[in-house]
């Protein structure tokens, strides 16, 4: 019990350790586009204090050029040549003056430069008609930038980089979302397997149990036949005495791999099916069509009988105590082919894989474990296929076994 508790408090610490690593993660990745947005909006004012001096100067026909102030226009040369900022400088009409960094479509290269001017004209035209679009969205964006000086305003969007990395939060709160899915599987499949262990203990302790009484039962039942009892009774008390020995091995075998034998698969399918006729109410007329030969398989006869006996079940609960149950078993070249058909309600076509989960039932008392044991004794433990091959609402159904047939060398 404790080392069952301690593993649960390591998986929680594993599970919150995850958690708080990634949302760091995160955090870190917001506050350095933060960052970087700054340092991006750093450079456009020191585009527009460049962009000023440089404006005031060069329509100044008194200034020396000689004189000019280096400083300023290396600052404007440097800075106008790293920035890759969509733009949209204004004047105070919100005429265009110019534009950078935006594009009607991805530029060409410039090797080619007629396709580039005629690329450039195409651009104007679209920065022209877009006006309004791209000053929402950059305003969206940025803080435009207004130079009183030269009553002009600079809307800027962000860089391409800065585009990027603006998804990459998303990326990662995905990557926590895939993460908490994962962790949730994760501890579903660990309680089922619990659970899965839970249940066959409980599977081998019940049949343990039933041991006893049932050891108690051959004996008296030998005492009974020296009582002169009529003998059919007595023949009848060891068919049901017989099928307590299968269900108890049949209990006991959960969880543990079966042993196979070559089995003539006619007579076991043949022995469960009348079996099963004779315990069942007349109003159900039983049919079945077999082969006249035997046909060898690879089976374990107590589970595949428990099959037979489970699908049969399910017909007769589906047709309410009352109809018509076929079994047919067909003879392919390589495969066997047991097919059950009843008359009763029938399943939609989109709950023709449900009804093999554990706890699909549409009995108001049953667990649901009868189909699902079925397609694990057949695909699981006999390598097989088991699945509904036919139904129509209130006309009836049809489920199949495939097993391959064991060919003598």
């Amino acid at each position: 019990m404790r080392l069952h508790l301690n593993r649960n408090v390591i998986r929680w610490i594993i599970i919150i350790s995850s958690f708080i690593i990634v949302s760091l993660i995160l955090w870190n990745t917001y506050v350095f586009f933060q960052h970087f947005k700054s340092e991006e909006r750093s450079k456009m004012k020191s585009w527009t204090f460049a962009y000023t001096e440089f404006a005031k100067n060069a329509y100044d026909n008194s200034q020396d050029l000689d004189n000019f102030e280096v400083n300023v226009v290396a600052e404007y040369i440097v800075v106008d040549s790293t920035l890759n900022t969509p733009m949209l400088l204004l004047d105070k009409d919100q005429n265009i003056i110019s534009h950078r960094n935006i594009f009607a479509k991805p530029r060409l290269t410039e090797k080619n430069e007629l396709a580039q001017v005629y690329n450039d004209s195409i651009d104007d035209n679209y920065v022209e008609t877009n006006k309004d679009r791209l000053i929402l969205k950059f305003q969206r964006e940025n803080q435009p930038l207004i130079m009183e000086d030269l009553e002009q305003t600079l809307y800027y969007g962000n860089s391409p980089l800065l585009n990027n990395l603006k998804y990459y939060p998303l990326a990662l709160l995905l990557i926590i979302l895939l993460f908490a899915a994962v962790v949730y599987f994760f501890y579903r499949s660990s309680k089922t397997a619990e659970q899965n262990k839970l249940w066959t203990g409980m599977a081998k302790e019940t049949a343990h149990q039933i041991g006893t009484p049932l050891s108690s039962l051959v004996g008296w039942t030998e005492i009974l036949k020296s009582e002169n009892v009529n003998p059919d009774y007595i023949i009848e008390m060891e068919k049901d005495v017989d099928r307590l020995k299968t269900i108890t091995e049949r209990f006991s075998k959960i969880g543990s791999i079966p042993e196979l034998k070559t089995i003539d698969i006619v007579s076991e399918t043949q022995n469960s099916y009348v079996y099963l006729q004779s315990r069942t109410s007349k109003l159900i007329e039983f049919n079945i069509d077999i082969p006249e030969k035997e046909i060898m398989v690879k089976l374990n006869g107590q589970l595949f009988s428990w099959t037979i006996e489970n699908l049969v079940k399910n017909a007769i609960d589906a047709m309410k105590g009352k109809g018509k149950l076929t079994l047919r078993l067909i003879e392919k070249e390589k495969q066997v082919l047991i097919q059950i058909t009843d008359t009763g309600k029938g399943i939609p076509k989109s709950q023709w894989q449900t009804v093999f989960e554990p706890g699909y039932t549409t009995k108001k008392r049953g667990w649901g474990l009868g189909l699902s044991l079925s397609k694990r004794i057949i695909e699981d433990y006999h390598n097989g296929k088991i699945k509904v091959i036919q139904s129509e609402l209130n006309k009836g159904t049809t489920f199949q076994i495939a097993l391959k047939k064991h060919f003598k060398n």
